[in-house]
């Protein structure tokens, strides 16, 4: 994943001890002899099949794909995207960007190829997205920002161009939001201006970044509100936020994908923007003006008329 994910930097939850629910199932499901070693194996080469669709997984193994659905069925799962969900979060603190472009580039895939794959895998995370996501939950979410006094956004190494975007996406319509950079430090001081009256909303994936994740555990101890943005609901900032919204980063790109993660942010704005309409249109009727006329935009110098006529006399 990208910097910001769980294939980075960033310290683990300090479970790694503990079974995963998708060890759990294995060890506990009634699988026959030739499912048993189909998943066994597909768990074994996780680096290589984390990222795969059940139909390339089938190819990959060489069986039908109903063969790799009705496998993951009998481990409890009542669809084969769960079952994706659930591997790539048990393998995630194993895997690094390094291993990552490692797998892809032992796949037997053309340059266009590879393209072609991750633009499916971005398509598939947003159709995940969409079949999965709760408005209401994204409704609840926004009533919590138009209460909340002032946003702190945060969002560490690439994860910061999320936490920007949330934060310049509210300030037009009238919030007081803002995504800190800079040194650690700096964002300590943001979270001690914080009161109960203001909201924390932490986005980071996978094992998730320490920055991140003590931020949120500061937040708390000043009885800040925390809302976390993540891709799963046993990572750190879903473990300790107050609440949480989960959108996936999986992709074959060792820099993990963004593309679903964004288009959750966009149902944020969306949904602030209508839930209080008047006001919405109301700030940003302050700025028309200037969209329409102003120097906001670049233009081509005018040409005086005769310009070239008057070289050629010359």
């Amino acid at each position: 994943m990208a910097a910001g994910n769980s294939l980075n930097h960033g310290d683990g939850d300090g479970s790694e001890a503990s079974l995963t629910s998708l060890e759990v199932r294995f060890a506990k499901s009634p699988l026959s002899g030739s499912r048993r070693r189909l998943i066994r194996e597909i768990l074994d080469n996780h680096e290589q099949t984390f990222f795969l669709s059940s139909r390339e997984m089938a190819k990959r193994y060489k069986v039908d794909a109903a063969t790799i659905v009705r496998s993951v069925q009998a481990l409890g799962y009542e669809r084969f995207a769960d079952f994706a969900a659930d591997l790539r979060r048990h393998f995630v603190k194993h895997i690094t960007p390094y291993t990552v472009l490692k797998a892809a580039t032992q796949e037997k895939r053309s340059v266009t190829d590879q393209v072609q794959h991750c633009l499916e895998r971005d398509v598939e995370s947003l159709s995940v997205l969409r079949s999965s996501l709760e408005a209401n939950r994204v409704v609840e979410l926004a009533k919590r920002i138009h209460g909340a006094r002032r946003i702190l956004v945060v969002g560490v190494d690439l994860a910061a161009s999320l936490a920007w975007f949330l934060a310049y996406g509210l300030t037009p319509l009238g919030f007081d939001a803002e995504a800190p950079v800079g040194s650690t430090g700096n964002l300590q001081h943001k979270i001690d201006l914080l009161t109960e009256k203001d909201l924390l909303v932490a986005i980071s994936f996978g094992r998730c970044l320490r920055e991140t994740v003590e931020a949120v555990q500061r937040a708390h101890a000043r009885g800040v509100p925390t809302f976390g943005i993540t891709d799963s609901s046993t990572t750190p900032i879903a473990l300790h936020c107050d609440d949480h919204l989960i959108v996936s980063t999986s992709s074959p790109s060792f820099t993990g994908s963004y593309v679903a993660p964004m288009a959750l942010l966009n149902t944020i704005i969306v949904a602030c923007a209508h839930l209080r309409p008047k006001r919405a249109l109301a700030m940003l009727s302050r700025t028309e003006q200037e969209y329409r006329t102003g120097t906001r935009w670049y233009q081509d110098p005018l040409r005086r008329k005769g310009t070239n006529n008057n070289k050629k006399k010359r």
